[in-house]
């Protein structure tokens, strides 16, 4: 029988000789009919992976991109193939690669060191990268606490690469850099061959689905072409939390009333913004003083009054303003237009105003156009080439530039980002 609680050290590897061996381990060989590929090490250390995963009740889910690609090109055939038609050649999990790739929520994790000892008794080699959790930065007790992000277990000429996700407070799963520690061996698998752990990463959190691949039964995103999308993308950086926090010690916080009225309003005013855009499947990032905020002070400008986000002007959508003005958010002000200079206002509450610029594209930069609503002077604002990553602000999942400096400075120079004054 199965166990229903944690178990001993005793009782955990006498359940892995005399159960799942029993069950799984002595019939590899000895299935009735012809089995194609199945004698691969691709497949078996996989096979093995998921007994013991399964045995203790971890909840892992598959991410390898190569195999999500081949399961999503014949995602509805996969679906519908039952245990004992998937079993005549194996066609998924022996193809040649030298990793496959696992996630698990950390949270759900409820026997990692027993996890850990019965994969070492079950013949697989394991390395645990942990770091310090980057949260805690804010607090120096607990400042530099560790946790686990990577597990690398090998068996044979085979590894399983286990990504561990932390949930954030924005409802997404992030996971840490995979940062090798001095003695640890580089020969011990193909490090530069990993496709997690580059940089550390966000996405969306999965609903997961069961199907049966080559025999075997595996947790899968339910949308696999959605997460597959995610992972080119799915770079994120922290918010400066030490430098935060020296930020303040030589700039007290403004606890004003009117401070902390403007920075909740503008709270919920990015968070609805957000919401808005991802409905209507439309790219932005935190800009101008928003963006500043976060990198500075990894919070909200309290004398900032309004609330700042870019959008590359390919993403426009022509239902934009409609779709705001749906989320009660009026239009206060439109400048230029789609092909020159666009920026669209839009009116919060209390007089908290929302700006979108959008960007265009040159050669060899980037730029944003600027009207003076009084006037109606233009401006032209350059930007060197940036890209986006994922990071999180006021509770939430947003994009800034990955090349953070160079467009703060772009926007307010050089001595900006270290700076109390500037105008944003």
């Amino acid at each position: 029988m199965k166990p229903t609680g944690l178990l001993s050290k005793d009782n955990q590897l006498y359940y892995y000789k005399h159960y799942l061996s029993a069950k799984n381990g002595s019939g590899l060989s000895k299935s009735k009919g012809s089995r194609i590929g199945f004698d691969g090490m691709q497949w078996r250390a996989v096979k093995k992976f998921i007994m013991l995963t399964s045995s203790q009740n971890v909840p892992v889910f598959l991410i390898d991109p190569l195999i999500l690609e081949l399961i999503n090109k014949n995602f509805e055939q996969v679906k519908n193939t039952s245990h004992a038609s998937s079993t005549s050649e194996c066609k998924v999990f022996c193809v040649p690669r030298d990793f496959t790739t696992f996630a698990l929520q950390y949270q759900l994790w409820k026997n990692e060191e027993g996890w850990f000892w019965i994969a070492e008794n079950m013949g697989f080699q394991c390395l645990k990268i942990e770091s310090k959790d980057p949260r805690l930065d804010w607090i120096d007790s607990l400042s530099g606490t560790e946790i686990p992000l990577h597990y690398i277990c090998k068996l044979a000429s085979h590894a399983i690469h286990l990504v561990v996700f932390h949930e954030r407070s924005g409802n997404y799963l992030w996971h840490g850099h995979l940062r090798l520690k001095g003695h640890v061996d580089r020969k011990f698998v193909p490090f530069r061959k990993l496709q997690f752990g580059r940089y550390p990463g966000a996405f969306d959190r999965p609903e997961l689905q069961q199907i049966t691949v080559d025999g075997l039964d595996v947790l899968i995103p339910k949308d696999p072409m959605h997460f597959l999308e995610e992972i080119p993308h799915s770079r994120f950086i922290e918010c400066r939390y030490k430098e935060a926090r020296a930020f303040f010690q030589q700039y007290l916080d403004d606890n004003t009333v009117e401070a902390m009225t403007f920075q909740k309003r503008a709270k919920e005013l990015l968070q609805l913004a957000a919401k808005t855009l991802k409905k209507l499947g439309v790219r932005f990032w935190l800009s101008s003083g928003t963006c500043l905020g976060w990198f500075r002070q990894c919070s909200i400008i309290p004398y900032s009054k309004d609330v700042d986000l870019g959008i590359f002007i390919q993403d426009y959508k022509s239902d934009i303003i409609s779709a705001f003005q749906d989320a009660g958010l009026p239009l206060k002000h439109k400048f230029g237009k789609v092909e020159d200079s666009l920026e669209l206002s839009f009116q919060g509450k209390d007089d908290v105003k929302l700006d979108i610029f959008f960007f265009y594209e040159e050669t060899d930069h980037m730029w944003n156009g600027g009207t003076q609503a009084k006037t109606g002077k233009k401006f032209k604002y350059l930007f060197p080439k940036f890209t986006l990553c994922w990071t999180e602000f006021v509770d939430t999942k947003f994009r800034v530039p990955c090349e953070t400096v160079e467009y703060i400075e772009a926007n307010y120079g050089s001595s900006c980002p270290s700076r109390l004054c500037c105008n944003c």
